[in-house]
Parts: structure tokens; C-alpha cells; sequence
């Protein structure tokens, strides 16, 4: 990283995000004191539902909002259902959708594929505006072993996609994967974020990817509501070793060793409550019962939100 470009770029950011941090953007944003608790559709994946199903279920347990994957969206268009259909029952329900997880590959070297990439992300941003979402995550996705891309262009490139997603009114998250090449660590998703120069750009984060990639959770302290709107809410044991542990080790918050009440309170210390959106790829939860599994996983959110209060 180019330490005098990263201080300018952070200058910029800084400026531009001031400009633009006004009433608008923070009705747009959220001002609520509460956490929305979500459900990630990949905490019921290995339950075979189709998109409708899977929002019945979140709706029936009680969540206030979900996290959809475009793969099972598209799917279940393609198979004869309407992005209508989905959107009234997210209405019936009184769910919001939070996010949504999508693997365009907006960040790799190779310029036709980053083409194809971002008229991906646009058709998913289109999606999602359609169901009433406004933000999308923005993975390294793509990225081939032995690729190395660069920071800075990692971060002209977030830009671009911010751009697109200015047009169709949907806010493209900086998301890390703990160990990627690219942006294995928070510190290089914020810097990303921070050189990208967008009073758009934000952060999604995760308790597992934190600790995957060796960041530490005080980085929250340097973040606040702006960057903060939606986040990753899992656990993670003891045993695997972080070296070796992987998403399907993933358990409920409250089940492993996790410091999350206090990574909640250091969300409310910074003036932040974004959406908590449960996402686990536990293979003994798509053994559950899928109501079971969906009602297990909101009680235990529940649980750790309240601990934080004390």
C-alpha cells in the first residue's frame, strides 16, 4: 500500500463524506437504537427451499428482515416465479431486505471479465431494488490463486461499482473474506473503502471473517454509522484452530468463543446498530428441522443483543 496515497485518499473520503452527510443520508441510512435482526439465507441453504419458501420461514420465525442469495432469486424466476411474488410476501411478512449476496466479479484483473462482472452486479442491484432493498454485498469474488491484485486498483475498481450502484439506487458493501489475497483483513477493506473516494462506500463485516483473517474487533471503534449498515452475526469454537477453522464450523452467536456482546457494544459506542444478519453454513443445522433451525437462530441473536445491554 502507498502510504501517501492512502492519507490523501482518506483526506478525500473524509471531505467528501462530511459534504454529503446530511439529513437525507442519514433517514437513508437508518437512525434507529435497535439491531434488526436478520435472517442470511444461508443458515437454512442445505434445506433445499426455493426463494418463496425460504422467506416464509424467516417471515414465521420472527425476523424483521433477511439476507437473500441472488442464485436462489434467479432461480426461482427462472423457474416461473416473480420478483412480484417475493415482494409481497416480504410485505405480508414485514420483512426488509437488509442485503444480499451475490459473486460478481467486480474486482479482477482481467477487463472483459470485469465487464461481464459489473453488468452482473447491476442485473443483482436491479433485483434487489426490485424487492425493495437498497445494499448488496461486494466480495472479492473471482480472484484466481495466484492472482495479486493491487489496492489501489482494488479501490478505483469499488468506486466504479459505487457508481453503478448510485444509478440504480442500491449501495454495493466492501465485504472481507478472512484470508482472501485481496481483502483477507479489515484493514485492507477500509483502506479500499477509504481510497475508493465515494460518500457511498461502506463496510460489511462478520464475526468470523474477523477473526479468520487476524483483525481485531476494535476496529469497529474506528467506524461509525455510515459504514456500519448491515453485518455478518455467527460464532466461531475454540477448536478448529483459527488456522485451519472454515465456514462450516460456523456456529450460533452465544455458542462459541466470540466476545460478542462487547463487539455489540462497541457498535452502540460509535452511535452504530446495523442489521445483524445470521450467516451460518453449518451442515448439524440443515439437519434440523428448517423452522426449528430459523427459531433456534433468532432466539440466540436475541440473546446476545441482550447481553450487550449489561
Amino acid at each position: 500500500m502507498r502510504r501517501r496515497n492512502f492519507l490523501l485518499g482518506a483526506g478525500v473520503a473524509g471531505v467528501s463524506s462530511a459534504a454529503m452527510w446530511n439529513t437525507e443520508t442519514l433517514a437513508r441510512d437508518g437512525d434507529s437504537k435497535e439491531f434488526k435482526l436478520c435472517l442470511n439465507m444461508s443458515t437454512i441453504r442445505g434445506h433445499e427451499l426455493d426463494a418463496a419458501q425460504e422467506i416464509e420461514v424467516a417471515g414465521k420465525a420472527g425476523y424483521d428482515g433477511i439476507e437473500p442469495w441472488f442464485r436462489k432469486i434467479n432461480s426461482y424466476v427462472e423457474g416461473g416465479g416473480s420478483l412480484k411474488d417475493l415482494k409481497k410476501r416480504l410485505d405480508d411478512h414485514g420483512l426488509s431486505v437488509e442485503s444480499a449476496i451475490g459473486f460478481a466479479k467486480w474486482i479482477v484483473n482481467d477487463p472483459d471479465e470485469r465487464a461481464a462482472g459489473l453488468e452482473e452486479a447491476k442485473r443483482d442491484m436491479e433485483t434487489i431494488a426490485a424487492l425493495g432493498g437498497t445494499r448488496i454485498a461486494a466480495p472479492p469474488a473471482g480472484v484466481k490463486k495466484g492472482e495479486v491484485v493491487d489496492l489501489d486498483d482494488a479501490a478505483d475498481r469499488y468506486r466504479t461499482l459505487l457508481e453503478l450502484g448510485a444509478s440504480v439506487g442500491v449501495t454495493p458493501q466492501i465485504e472481507m473474506w478472512g484470508g482472501h489475497p485481496t481483502i483477507g483483513t479489515i484493514e485492507k477493506a477500509l483502506y479500499i473503502a477509504i481510497r475508493a473516494g465515494h460518500p457511498d462506500a461502506c463496510f460489511l463485516g462478520d464475526v468470523y471473517h474477523t477473526y479468520k483473517g487476524g483483525s481485531s474487533f476494535d476496529s469497529i471503534l474506528l467506524m461509525g454509522p455510515h459504514a456500519l449498515r448491515a453485518y455478518h452475526m455467527n460464532d466461531y469454537p475454540a477448536d478448529p484452530p483459527r488456522e485451519t477453522i472454515k465456514d462450516s464450523d460456523r456456529v450460533f452467536p452465544g455458542d462459541g468463543i466470540a466476545p460478542i456482546p462487547e463487539i455489540l457494544r462497541k457498535f452502540k459506542s460509535v452511535g452504530a446498530y446495523p442489521a445483524l444478519s445470521l450467516e451460518l453454513f453449518n451442515k448439524d443445522y440443515w439437519a434440523m428441522p428448517v423452522d426449528e433451525c430459523a427459531k433456534v437462530g433468532l432466539e440466540k441473536m436475541k440473546a446476545v443483543v441482550a447481553a450487550s445491554a449489561s
